[in-house]
Order: C-alpha cells, then sequence, then structure tokens
C-alpha cells in the first residue's frame, strides 16, 4: 500500500485553477457519499484510505504519495514558483464509534466507545460491524419495562448491548470496529450523512490536490486517530516538516434555537459556536491551539479580498490536529479551517454544500496567495 517510488508530476502542462472558480458539483459530491458512508472508526481507517489512494495518485499535480507507519497517507504536491513555502494541509479520515469489548454466542455484546461520543443518545441506532458490515442495532431496556427512577436516569452504556442476531453472532469478534448505518443523504442545499467531521476535510484536500496552486509546496496529509488523540497528525507533521501548517476539519454549529425557557440567554442565543450558512469558520483559539496569528490576518485579508464569506469559530473548547502539528521539531505556525456542521458526533451530521465549497474557495486562495514573508511579519 505504500507507494516508496515518487510519482512525476505532469504540472507544467496544466494551467492553474482560480480559487473562484472551484465548485461543489455532482462529482465532488459523489466522493463526499463514498466517503461517509464508508466506515472507518478511530485506528480502521482502511476504507478511506482506500478511496484517497484512488482519488490521488493518478493526478497529475502529485509528485509524490505514501503511507506512514500509522497509516496516514502523505502527498507531495511541488509547486513551480521560484520562492515557495511548505505548507502542509491536514484532514483527518477517523470517526468516532464503538469497539466490540465482549464475545457472546447469543447475539448480544458489550461495546465501548472509540472517540467523544455521547451514550445518551446511542439506544436504538443502528450500525454495522466489523470489516463484513454485519448490521446490529443498539439495543437498550424499553422505557415500558422501565421503572419510574430508571426513566429519571441516562442510559448507561454499561446497559446497552449491540444485538445482531443469533446467526451472526460467530462472525463478531472482540477488538471489531462499529460505526453508524447512517447513509449519505442529499437534502435540498443540505447533507445529511454520518462522519462530516471529518469526511468534509477528506474531499476538500482531495479537490485541493486536484487544483494544487503552484505557488506553494502543498504537503497534504490525510491522518489516523485523531479522534482518540491527534495521534496521526504528530507523526505526519515531524514526517514532513512543512514551515506552516493548515487543519480541515468539521466545527459544531451550536447554531440551535434556545428551547429552554428558563434559561437566561433563552432570547438569543449567543453561545452559537459557529452557524451554518455563514461560510468556513477561523479558529481563533481552542482546547489545545492558539492560532498563530499572521495566519490568521492573512486568510481574513483573503476572504475579504475575494468576497468570500467566512466566520469567526467562538474560542473554546474542541480541537483539531492542529493541537499536536503546532508543537513539533521547532514549533509549526498553523490554523484550523471548518465547515460548520449540526450534530456531530452523532448518527447523523447535517451541513450546508455552500458552505464547504465557500471553505474550499478559501483554502485555495489562500494558498495562492501565502507568501515566504508572511512569518517574517510581527506576531501582533
Amino acid at each position: 500500500m505504500t507507494g516508496s517510488n515518487p510519482v512525476e508530476s505532469n504540472r507544467s502542462t496544466h494551467s492553474p485553477t482560480s480559487s473562484l472558480d472551484l465548485r461543489i458539483g455532482e462529482e465532488q459530491l459523489n466522493l463526499l457519499e463514498r466517503l461517509t458512508n464508508a466506515c472507518a472508526v478511530s485506528g480502521d481507517e482502511g476504507e478511506v484510505r482506500t478511496i484517497v489512494l484512488e482519488s490521488v495518485r493518478s493526478l497529475p499535480t502529485v509528485s509524490e504519495v505514501r503511507v506512514d507507519a500509522l497509516g496516514s497517507v502523505l502527498v507531495t504536491c511541488r509547486g513551480s514558483a521560484p520562492e515557495r513555502m511548505r505548507v502542509m494541509v491536514a484532514a483527518h479520515m477517523d470517526e468516532v464509534g464503538l469497539m466490540i469489548t465482549s464475545s457472546a454466542d447469543d447475539g448480544f455484546f458489550r461495546f465501548d466507545k472509540v472517540g467523544g461520543l455521547d451514550e445518551r443518545q446511542l439506544a436504538g441506532k443502528q450500525v454495522l460491524v466489523g470489516k463484513d458490515h454485519i448490521p446490529g442495532v443498539i439495543g437498550a431496556k424499553p422505557i415500558h419495562l422501565s421503572q419510574s427512577e430508571e426513566r429519571k436516569r441516562a442510559i448507561s452504556i454499561e446497559s446497552m448491548r449491540i444485538d445482531v442476531g443469533p446467526e451472526s453472532a460467530g462472525r463478531v469478534k472482540v477488538g471489531n470496529w462499529a460505526t453508524f448505518a447512517t447513509k449519505f443523504t442529499r437534502i435540498g442545499d443540505s447533507i445529511r450523512a454520518k462522519a462530516l467531521d471529518d469526511r468534509l476535510g477528506v474531499a476538500t484536500l482531495i479537490e485541493l490536490i486536484r487544483h494544487a496552486p503552484p505557488e506553494v509546496d502543498l504537503l497534504a496529509a490525510f491522518t489516523v486517530q485523531e479522534e482518540v488523540g491527534l495521534r496521526g497528525a504528530q507523526a505526519a507533521a515531524y514526517a514532513l516538516d512543512p514551515q506552516v501548517a493548515v487543519v480541515l476539519d468539521c466545527t459544531p454549529a451550536n447554531d440551535l434555537p434556545p428551547w429552554d425557557a428558563g434559561d437566561e440567554y433563552s432570547s438569543e442565543n449567543i453561545r452559537y459556536n459557529t452557524r451554518l450558512d455563514c461560510g468556513p469558520a477561523l479558529y481563533v483559539a481552542d482546547r489545545s491551539t492558539l492560532t498563530d496569528p499572521r495566519l490568521l490576518r492573512h486568510f481574513i485579508q483573503v476572504a475579504s479580498r475575494s468576497n468570500i464569506p467566512y466566520q469567526i469559530r467562538q474560542p473554546g473548547g474542541g480541537g483539531t490536529d492542529a493541537g499536536s502539528i503546532h508543537t513539533q521539531r521547532a514549533g509549526i505556525p498553523a490554523i484550523s479551517i471548518s465547515v460548520p456542521g449540526r450534530y456531530l458526533h452523532t448518527a447523523a451530521s447535517i451541513a450546508r454544500i455552500q458552505d464547504w465549497e465557500n471553505t474550499l474557495r478559501l483554502v485555495h486562495a489562500g494558498l495562492t496567495e501565502l507568501k515566504p514573508d508572511l512569518l517574517a511579519q510581527s506576531r501582533q
């Protein structure tokens, strides 16, 4: 699976693409459908890795493709400008999910969470288990049979089982991963799917490779194990040794109505984090990273000049691969840019196609205008 021999680039035969000409059409939506329908819980990213390799290996912009020891896909697109920066752009291939923790002859399997899942919303969800995508359902005691005191408590993961039926019991093994069985659906201008965090980033990065700006050396990293500790990005950043990094992710859009009438903020949602329909979200700070102010200014200026809508993600909470990338080697200036999405880390998330398209356009434009003297600027 590794690609140790560099692939010669035919970049000189292709004219650069204008950022404003980039669009999300049927080809891109079909790719995202394949990516989101794939099962790739942290540590088991093979299905997405296969799609990534199929998508990038033959592209004329690609100079080299390899798979590192942890399973991340590292792609180099060498630019042609006389002075250019080495820019790492990362997106993680893995998704949150479940793992079987005990054997069972009757088809009822204990399981545990992989990554940040809210166990309160697991009961009744359809899942796919293992490499064979064995169908199952997360079972719990129905409310009809629950005592009044039980109804007041959240259902614990210890009281749930994955039920695959007795006929499939022998096909499920301890250590098998499981993920939600939700299928990609287009709903008007919206997308509903599992794992939009971060298959939206993966699909965006594939498009950036397809239209790699010649002004930079694009070092694309499709990383593993982000949801369990940003592990793949750490190794990838050390290997690629970039000058700066841009992380593509999907960030929660807490833009729901203030339903709780007793909430002091019920008249207005001011804790929205990000909003759908407002463009890509630029990070200032999260739990693990303080964004490099030079990169933040750069992308804001590019968005303003190009009339690309954007929003500032409200600081605090969460984290992206930038958390491990920016501390590698002597330090790597980094910024995260995300597509906003509702209901992340659940069985079904919602995002807007236009937000995705504007994210692609902004990142491409930002890379095109990125100059080596950026790092000589004051951080103030």
